[in-house]
């Protein structure tokens, strides 16, 4: 059925996505774009030029697009605003609702102090609920969200990128929510990649659901409360419940409200919430996609939604965030808040004082594979030693190089880090491998049964990899016609500014990304839908299985 919810709603002691949007506004950091915007071929590409033409991170700007039409003409009623999160650490700290120099001290605070949500009656995002049969109706379903290609050329979908995937643990009862990918596959379909090197609590709730031979409910959450979002993107410790440390954060309860269709509590100032259940039986194919470790993610078999909801304010926005290649908004999303929670456990956990700065290497690695540790000088070599093994030890997928230096050593300048490994470091001395390390998030290479290591690896290509997820070519130059058809400031590319091929990509999967810029993704889910399969397990790649 299609209702609408009655007014009287509770009052929220924090902003949401729109007082946000207004705050950027009167900040001068938003742009509006009222022209027609393909958001299949145009929307992201456009929105990638800020992070790939030579401008500094303060120049960066949030995009709202008013204007939303597909390949096919098709129009939308709702607007997307792209890189209003973190586009910049500007953005983000209004976001945040703190200074600059406060961010690290704000997380370290939430994540120590939680506080528990208030469940309230009425809420914003349940002004208009479609369910049951009603979904199939043309514009009704996910087909009326307009869910923009991420890196057209390569993308065999739209996918939801600031998506935020609830579930509930069927033992305990506690939620978790974390920010996955959703790939568009029907109007009641949508995939999900949970990146299972990250350790995510949605697939350890997956595995119990799927013992006891039950669906798995869920809701996605498609544009929330600022806090709310930059809470989901974070590895928090599992003792710790997201809902609390986004009210934290907020310093306020953050209001929830019971879905429509499944039993899970979701945030009462949500834009859009898609409700349905997890296949806990069978998994289909998902991907290809550009990943935010700078290469196309080719096929895995993973899990799949059918929607039984579609809930939404009145006035919602769809809110998409530019991931792929780093720097992105993605990467800086999860740095300005990862580099404070691991500073806190070397010098709160471990008791190492003499760390002063953690700082996450973001241009083309993707924050996690280089992490660079600030000591202060004269620090005892056992204590720099136990930083660096302290360090990548936090999470399996961590510190692929990690590297301490004096506090004279500008860790955000490369330079200034290959000069100090020049002439402070001997590496007979100096260096030592861990070995057998997680891969973590990237391309998957199949050397040493798949195990990596830390530190000193030749980075030169050995093998076929995916294609580089930066859109096409010909996407670019278009969207760099419509930036200067905007009159936006001259751009300045960097290499990489498009995406190309690095051996592996096969017809099929060109195929699947033709069809996508194309708008024609649904014959895609369609022919993905014959190829579901329970013999496999989740993140198994297509490629790798034989039929």
């Amino acid at each position: 059925m299609r209702s609408e919810a009655a007014a009287g709603v509770d009052r929220a002691g924090y902003p949401d996505l729109h007082q946000h949007l207004q705050a950027l506004e009167q900040a001068g950091l938003l742009i509006r774009v009222d022209r027609p915007i393909n958001k299949d071929t145009e929307m992201h590409p456009l929105v990638r030029w800020q992070f790939r033409g030579g401008f500094s991170e303060s120049e960066r700007k949030a995009f709202l697009f008013t204007n939303v039409i597909d390949s096919k003409g098709r129009t939308y009623d709702i607007p997307v605003v792209v890189g209003a999160l973190a586009a910049s650490r500007e953005i983000y700290r209004i976001g945040l609702g703190c200074e600059l120099d406060e961010i690290a001290s704000t997380w370290s605070r939430a994540a120590a102090n939680p506080i528990p949500p208030r469940i309230v009656e009425v809420a914003p995002c349940h002004d208009i609920v479609t369910t049951g049969s009603d979904l199939d109706h043309e514009g009704a379903g996910l087909d009326g969200i307009p869910v923009p290609i991420s890196t057209p050329g390569w993308d065999n979908a739209p996918y939801t990128t600031l998506s935020q995937y609830i579930t509930k643990d069927p033992d305990t009862g506690v939620q978790n929510m974390g920010n996955y990918r959703g790939q568009i596959k029907g109007r009641r379909r949508m995939g999900m990649n949970p990146s299972l090197e990250l350790r995510p609590g949605i697939y350890a709730h997956w595995l119990k659901y799927k013992a006891r031979g039950e669906r798995m409910p869920a809701a996605v959450v498609l544009g929330a409360p600022p806090v709310v979002t930059f809470t989901s993107t974070m590895k928090l410790p599992e003792r710790l419940d997201e809902f609390h440390v986004a009210g934290a954060l907020a310093g306020a309860p953050l209001n929830v409200v019971k879905a429509k269709t499944v039993d899970l509590l979701v945030p009462a100032e949500a834009e859009i919430v898609i409700e349905g259940y997890i296949d806990t039986e069978y998994l289909e194919p998902e991907a290809p996609f550009g990943e935010s470790h700078g290469h196309v993610n080719l096929q895995e078999f993973n899990a799949f939604m059918e929607v039984t909801a579609i809930t939404r304010r009145r006035n919602a926005v769809l809110t998409s965030i530019i991931s792929q290649v780093t720097p992105s908004e993605s990467s800086l999303i999860k740095r300005v808040a990862m580099e404070p929670l691991l500073l806190d456990h070397l010098r709160e956990n471990l008791g190492l004082r003499c760390v002063k700065k953690v700082s996450l290497h973001e241009p083309l690695t993707n924050i996690r594979k280089v992490v660079l540790i600030h000591v202060e000088k004269n620090t005892p070599r056992v204590e720099i030693w136990r930083a660096l093994y302290g360090l990548a030890s936090q999470h399996r997928a961590i510190g692929k190089f990690v590297i301490a230096v004096d506090d004279d050593i500008d860790v955000d300048n490369a330079d200034s880090i290959l000069w100090a490994l020049s002439y402070r470091c001997n590496p007979a001395l100096d260096m030592e491998i861990m070995r057998h390390r997680d891969q973590g998030h990237g391309p998957r290479s199949e050397r040493n049964d798949g195990e990596d290591a830390s530190v000193l690896f030749d980075a030169t290509l050995k093998e076929p990899f995916p294609p580089i997820s930066l859109p096409k070519q010909e996407y670019m130059e278009r969207a760099r016609e419509i930036w200067d058809e905007l009159g936006l400031p001259p751009l300045k590319p960097q290499t990489p500014w498009y995406g190309y091929s690095l051996g592996e990509w096969d017809s099929n999967l060109e195929a699947m990304a033709e069809r996508a810029v194309a708008s024609d993704y649904w014959t895609t889910g369609d022919i993905i839908a014959q190829q579901r399969r329970k013999d496999v397990e989740m993140n198994t790649e297509v490629r790798r299985v034989k039929d």
